[in-house]
């Protein structure tokens, strides 16, 4: 049996998201009328509703705000397998997973430093995770 991965398309909202992410670079946007940063791309605030937004080259460090260890098989995932939400350094949360360590609550943990990586899927899509952060 075949498995089917969802393979993300950019479309002109997200297109810079996912020209960083193959740059290895995290992009956020950010509002140019209440400062505040955001994700995910969308072309207004959140907010303040402004579509005076400009994208910006994130610190790629953060938290974790909360994980789940998966233990069920998924097209692409291999059990088992964190599923976390991370708190960005500059304060927005991203659903994402954890790699590059053991996929178990001893080793993933709330508040726990991060930082991203670029994990390929395509010769296009880089998918953004994070791993534990260096020196902590």
């Amino acid at each position: 049996m075949s498995e089917h991965i969802h393979i993300p398309v950019p479309t002109p909202e997200t297109l810079h998201f996912w020209e960083g992410a193959k740059a290895g670079e995290l992009r956020l946007q950010r509002c140019r009328s209440c400062s505040k940063a955001y994700f995910p791309p969308r072309p207004f605030c959140p907010a303040c509703s402004s579509t005076e937004v400009e994208i910006f080259r994130a610190s790629g460090r953060g938290t974790i705000h909360t994980f789940i260890i998966s233990s069920f098989r998924s097209p692409g995932f291999t059990p088992p397998y964190s599923i976390a939400v991370v708190e960005l350094e500059e304060g927005p949360r991203m659903l994402t997973n954890i790699i590059g360590c053991e996929q178990n609550s001893s080793a993933i943990q709330m508040e726990m430093p991060v930082e991203a990586t670029f994990e390929p899927l395509t010769e296009e899509i880089n998918l953004v995770k994070f791993r534990p952060a260096e020196g902590r």
